[in-house]
């Protein structure tokens, strides 16, 4: 098995996360798409990283790679058994690469005004506000186990500070700041991190 990693894309990140906390023996060959062997890149229609490639079996999507590798190494498990509480992280992962997944990538790319990037920065972190609440009650992102949701949401968050967002320490945020801190200190996350991954944080 095989996984074509993008060294600093968060989206590369939650396959190595899942890789991580399954202690699956995976070959991780890290580097940009333009270092990558474009024999390699047209395994993906979009031609970009990841790809996971097990055996005659290649997957270029990153969601379907987490839950791929869910099923087949099912110990520990990254969804629940039980099929509403799979749809509802399913849902929550959807949510996830919809609404948020493109104001982080916007960042990133950083191809726009000042004005309109800090605006991006505030309505990210006003839904970043929006679900706080919830950590009161679950230890991870709307469940008590972690799963493949967290595997999602934990590199945005590692990625906030890089991207000139610093959530504000106060009583209604100190939920998802505990949360945050109780997934970075994952022996899973910390193994996913790559060098410049490691660095992101201190931005």
């Amino acid at each position: 098995m095989i996984l074509y990693s993008d060294r600093d894309d968060h989206y590369s990140q939650r396959v190595r996360i899942v890789l991580a906390e399954k202690d699956i023996s995976a070959e991780i060959n890290e580097a940009k798409p333009e270092e990558t062997p474009e024999d390699i890149l047209s395994i993906s229609p979009y031609m970009k990283l990841p790809i996971l490639v097990d055996r005659e079996l290649a997957i270029h999507d990153p969601t379907v790679m987490m839950e791929y590798l869910d099923e087949r190494f099912p110990h520990p498990p990254l969804l629940p058994v039980y099929p509403v509480a799979r749809a509802n992280c399913r849902t929550l992962m959807l949510r996830i690469d919809r609404e948020w997944c493109p104001m982080i990538d916007a960042l990133i790319i950083a191809n726009k005004s000042e004005k309109e990037l800090m605006k991006i920065r505030e309505e990210l972190l006003y839904e970043i506000s929006s679900v706080a609440p919830t950590f009161k009650e679950f230890k991870f992102f709307m469940n008590d186990e972690f799963t493949l949701v967290d595997c999602c949401l934990g590199p945005i968050l590692w990625r906030l500070p890089s991207l000139g967002i610093k959530l504000p320490i106060n009583r209604h945020l100190k939920p998802i700041i505990d949360y945050q801190n109780t997934v970075f200190d994952r022996p899973g996350f910390l193994d996913s991190l790559s060098s410049i991954e490691r660095d992101l944080k201190s931005e």
